[in-house]
């Protein structure tokens, strides 16, 4: 595949050019180093996929978010996976605000891994949604708070359900763990998409968007996350 890399360090683009370009997976490697330099590159080049700072020069703020954005609409079969210092509730939101397909949200602490790294950019390239589980962990532990979350209409059982969806749960074992038929999982869920008003779609990506919802809320109670992305 071949990648735009955005991001604005030197040593750090310097070094995950190494890394990337000795993978297999990857056919070339064109870097940018500002928001500006990222449109031209997708513009001009016409990569599988981009891998971007959230923050990079003009304004060191939300460039990541925006072109990630942009680009559903400029370029909608292009993948993109975020790149973030520090576990960023609001900006995890942001990404998916939008739909899920074909993004991601890793943190850079992880980049050295470069078989996790170039897994979440062949998922992303697919269409899939990836959340770096030290995200979704860090997502729980700072929890955004609104006075009015529509994760509030839930009952106190759909919460539970939530809360092993954001595990990383399936349906049977939700079933198994709540004592209930998958038929009544299966209800369950139909219920928490329709009071989260979450549009019909890719069922996995409302799963994503349900989840991302529970986590920003104040009154959720999660339990530990699989230590494996959330896709």
């Amino acid at each position: 595949m071949r990648v735009v890399l955005a991001e604005d360090s030197v040593l750090l683009r310097q070094g995950l050019v190494a890394l990337l370009t000795e993978h297999p997976a990857v056919a070339e490697v064109i870097e940018a180093g500002d928001l500006g330099e990222l449109l031209s590159a997708v513009s001009e080049q016409e990569p599988d996929v981009v891998l971007a700072d959230i923050r990079m020069p003009p304004t060191h703020t939300d460039e990541g978010i925006r072109a990630a954005e942009r680009f559903r609409r400029t370029h909608p079969k292009l993948g993109v996976v975020v790149l973030s210092q520090h576990a960023d509730a609001e900006g995890a939101l942001a990404l998916v605000a939008g739909g899920s397909t074909g993004r991601g949200y890793l943190l850079k602490e992880r980049v050295s891994d470069v078989e996790h790294l170039v897994s979440a950019l062949e998922a992303v390239r697919r269409g899939e949604s990836v959340i770096d589980p030290h995200v979704v962990d860090a997502l729980m532990r700072h929890r955004l708070r609104f006075e009015a979350s529509p994760v509030a209409r839930l009952t106190g059982r759909e919460r539970e359900v939530l809360g092993l969806i954001a595990t990383g749960a399936s349906n049977s074992s939700i079933a198994a763990s709540l004592h209930v038929t998958s038929r009544a999982v299966e209800k369950h869920i139909n219920s928490i998409f329709t009071k989260l008003d979450l549009p019909a779609g890719d069922r996995t990506h409302r799963r994503v968007a349900a989840v991302l919802l529970y986590l920003g809320d104040s009154g959720s109670t999660p339990r530990p996350v699989a230590a494996r992305p959330v896709v």
